[in-house]
C-alpha cells in the first residue's frame, strides 16, 4: 500500500514544474542573447517548426512505448541494436559533458555572489563538489527530489521574471543596448549567430525525461501530454521574457555566453555588488542542481536499461540493491565530468563553458536524429498498438513533421562543429569541438561493436541478439 501511495506523489503539477526544470534552462538565455534581435524570429520559427512536431512525436512515443528506455526503446524497436546503441551513447555522453560546463560556470557565478575572486584550486574542489554532489543525489528515486525539482522550476521562473521585468524598467528609464529595428527583427545569418541557435533547440528538447517518471505518476497517459504543451506553453513566454531583458541590458557582441543573465542583472540595476545579485546568483546556482538532478534521473535510466540490454558497457546496469536506482551510470557521469574538468585547468580556452557546453550539445542533438524516423518506422511495423495519444494527419503531413525536426537538428550541428571560414578565430573556437565530436563519435563506435560482439548467439549463425 505504502508503495502505490509514494508512485502517486507525483501529480500533474508536479508533471508540469518537472518539464518547466528540465526544458528551460537558465544558462542557456545568455548564448540565446547572443544572437541578438532577431532571436525572436528564431524562437517563433523554431516554435512551429520544432518544439510543435517533436513535442506531438514525443508525446505519442512516451505514451504509446513507455517503458525504461525513452528515446533508446523507440530507435532500438524501430531499427535494432546499432542505432539503439548509437542513441544511448550520444544521449548519456552528452549528460557529463553538460555537468561539466556548468561546473566550470558555478565558481564563476559564486564570486559574484560572494563578492570574492576564487583562486584555482578553491574553483577546481567547488566544481568536483557540484558534480559530485549531483552524483549523490542521483542515487535516489525522483520522489525522494520532486521538492528539488519543483524548487528549481519555479526558481527558474523568478529569474527569467525578475530580469524581464528589470529589463522594461531599463527600456523605459535608460533605453536598450540593442536598437529595435524592423532589419534588426528579421533573420541574421551571421555564422557566429548561428551557432547559437542551437541553444533554442536544445531549450526545447527534454520532453521525454519526464516519460522516464511514468512510473511515478497517478495517470501517466494522460498526464504526459498535458505536460508537454502547458509546460511547453509556459516555458515559451518565460524564455522570450527573460531573453528580452538580457538584449535590453547588454549589447549583443558583449554578450557572455556563461556570465550573460547575471551581467544583465547588473547592468539593469547599475550595481555589481548588491543583495539582489546575491540573491539572484545563489538561485541561479541553484537551478543548475535542477537541472543537473532532472536529466540525471532519466539519462541515468536510458543507461542503464541499454546496458542490460547489452548496448553499452556493463558499468551502466550496476543497480543499488536498496532502491534499484542505477548508480553504476551515475558514478560513471561523475567521473567523466571530473576527468574533463581537471584536464580543463591546462588548456588555454577562456570560454570553457561554451566548448563543453557545444560540444554536449553536438552529442545530445545527435541522440534525437534517428527518433523522428523512428516515428514514422514504428507506425508502419507496429500499426495496430493502442497508442494512447497519437498525432493526426495523413501520410505527407507526418513526414512533414518527422523531416523538418532532421533538417533543423543536422544543420545546428554543422554550425556548431565545423568550421565554416578558416580565420584564426573561428579555429580556435570550432576545431576543440570538431575534434572532441569525432573522439566521442568514434568512442561510441567502438563501444557499440564489442557490446555486439559480447552478444552473438553462437547457436543463431553469428547474428546479434
Amino acid at each position: 500500500m505504502n508503495q502505490i501511495q509514494d508512485k502517486k506523489k507525483f501529480k500533474l503539477t508536479d508533471a508540469i514544474l518537472s518539464v518547466i526544470c528540465v526544458v528551460f534552462v537558465a544558462e542557456a538565455a545568455a548564448p540565446v542573447a547572443a544572437i541578438g534581435n532577431s532571436q525572436y524570429f528564431w524562437w517563433i520559427f523554431l516554435m512551429l517548426t520544432f518544439l510543435l512536431p517533436y513535442g506531438l512525436i514525443a508525446s505519442e512515443l512516451g505514451t504509446t512505448y513507455d517503458g525504461e528506455g525513452g528515446l533508446y526503446d523507440w530507435v532500438r524497436k524501430a531499427y535494432g541494436k546499432k542505432w539503439g546503441g548509437r542513441t544511448s551513447w550520444y544521449y548519456w555522453i552528452n549528460f557529463p559533458l553538460w555537468m561539466a560546463s556548468l561546473a566550470v560556470l558555478f565558481p564563476e557565478i559564486l564570486s559574484i555572489a560572494l563578492g570574492i575572486k576564487l583562486g584555482l584550486g578553491a574553483s577546481l574542489l567547488i566544481e568536483l563538489a557540484f558534480i559530485w554532489i549531483i552524483v549523490f543525489i542521483s542515487f535516489y528515486p525522483v520522489c525522494d527530489s520532486v521538492w528539488i525539482l519543483n524548487g528549481a522550476a519555479v526558481i527558474k521562473v523568478i529569474l527569467a521574471l525578475v530580469v524581464g521585468f528589470l529589463g522594461i524598467y531599463g527600456a523605459i528609464n535608460h533605453g536598450v543596448a540593442n536598437e529595435y529595428t524592423i532589419e534588426s527583427l528579421l533573420p541574421s545569418f551571421d555564422l557566429n549567430s548561428l551557432s547559437f541557435i542551437s541553444v533554442i533547440l536544445f531549450n526545447f528538447l527534454g520532453f521525454e525525461v519526464v516519460c522516464t517518471f511514468a512510473d511515478d505518476m497517478e495517470n501517466p497517459k494522460k498526464q504526459i501530454p498535458q505536460a508537454i504543451v502547458l509546460g511547453g506553453l509556459v516555458i515559451a513566454a518565460i524564455y522570450i521574457f527573460s531573453a528580452f531583458g538580457i538584449g535590453v541590458a547588454i549589447p549583443t557582441s558583449e554578450v557572455s555566453t556563461s556570465s550573460g543573465l547575471i551581467d544583465s542583472i547588473q547592468l539593469l540595476t547599475g550595481k555589481t555588488t548588491s543583495l539582489l545579485i546575491s540573491v539572484m546568483s545563489i538561485l541561479f546556482l541553484l537551478s543548475l542542481f535542477g537541472n543537473m538532478i532532472s536529466w540525471s534521473l532519466g539519462v541515468n535510466n536510458v543507461a542503464c536499461y541499454a546496458a542490460k540490454n547489452g548496448d553499452m558497457p556493463k558499468v551502466f546496469a550496476k543497480t543499488s540493491e536498496k532502491n534499484d536506482m542505477p548508480i553504476g551510470s551515475a558514478i560513471m557521469n561523475g567521473i567523466v565530468a571530473s576527468v574533463v574538468i581537471i584536464i580543463a585547468t591546462f588548456l588555454p580556452n577562456q570560454d570553457l563553458f561554451w566548448s563543453f557546453f557545444a560540444l554536449n550539445l553536438v552529442m545530445f542533438l545527435s541522440a534525437y536524429l534517428p527518433v523522428f524516423p523512428s516515428f514514422l518506422k514504428l507506425r508502419k511495423i507496429d500499426p495496430d498498438r493502442e497508442r494512447p495519444f497519437k498525432v493526426s494527419g495523413n501520410d505527407f503531413v507526418l513526414k512533414m513533421l518527422a523531416i523538418l525536426p532532421m533538417i533543423l537538428i543536422i544543420t545546428s550541428i554543422v554550425f556548431i562543429a565545423v568550421p565554416l571560414s578558416f580565420d584564426k578565430e573561428t579555429l580556435n573556437g570550432t576545431l576543440p569541438i570538431t575534434i572532441g565530436s569525432i573522439i566521442f563519435f568514434v568512442i561510441g563506435e567502438i563501444l557499440i561493436r564489442n557490446s555486439g560482439k559480447k552478444n552473438v548467439d553462437p547457436n543463431n549463425k553469428g547474428e546479434v541478439l
